[in-house]
């Protein structure tokens, strides 16, 4: 079988597998799901599930057929897309830079709109500037969040049925780590090592600069 190479594998996302409580592999999904393959092949009865590192969402696998075709389809599903037929370009003004620019609605009040108009720029550049200035300020705590969210999914889908199940939850959105370990720690042991490691960010101090004044 063909593996996929680092100039035309697509972007699998990273992922970890496991059955029942048991972890099963971690690293990206083509390499995750042969693995689990190989695990379900061998008769594993546990349910088996694989969760996305970034979002904790569990992610779908059709384990049917042979090794190569759980790898076609998922090389498939996650290949590049054909490119959109290109469409003739409108005259720009001189200097004016291509930026690959998205066009989509925006309403807001006439105020708003006289107020981004009499910026320099005017109000595309000036609505740029403001979400790259608000994504900078935010960063720490959007990244507080998404871990948030994807511990709580893997902790539902596995330790939802757990002693101390809704007390860890209530701690992870808490942001109180002592509390978080105390309460987990009866919990199998991969799930409280996946546990861990997804929340880790939650439990990061906000840089002084995100800290609202």
């Amino acid at each position: 079988m063909r593996h996929p190479t680092h100039m035309d594998a697509p972007p699998f996302p990273d992922c970890t597998a496991f059955a029942g409580p048991r972890r099963i592999a971690s690293g990206d999904l083509l390499r995750v799901a042969l693995r689990t393959k190989e695990v379900l092949d061998q008769g594993e009865q546990a349910p088996v599930l694989i969760f996305d590192e970034t979002t904790g969402e569990a992610i779908d696998v059709d384990f049917r057929g042979e090794a190569d075709e759980v790898a076609r389809r998922l090389t498939e599903r996650f290949g590049a897309r054909p490119a959109p037929e290109p469409r003739p370009e409108t005259p720009r003004g001189p200097g004016r830079p291509k930026l690959g620019v998205v066009a989509r609605e925006v309403t807001l009040l006439p105020r708003h709109w006289e107020w981004l108009s009499s910026q320099p720029g005017g109000a595309s550049v000036t609505l740029r500037k403001l979400v790259e200035e608000a994504r900078r300020t935010h960063a720490g705590k959007d990244r507080i969040r998404q871990a948030q969210e994807a511990t709580y999914r893997f902790m539902q889908a596995l330790a939802g049925n757990l002693v101390g199940f809704e007390e860890a939850t209530r701690a992870l959105f808490a942001s109180n780590p002592q509390r978080f370990d105390s309460l987990i720690h009866t919990w199998p042991e991969d799930i409280q090592v996946h546990a861990r490691k997804l929340a880790a960010p939650a439990f990061q101090t906000t840089a002084p600069s995100e800290t609202p004044t």
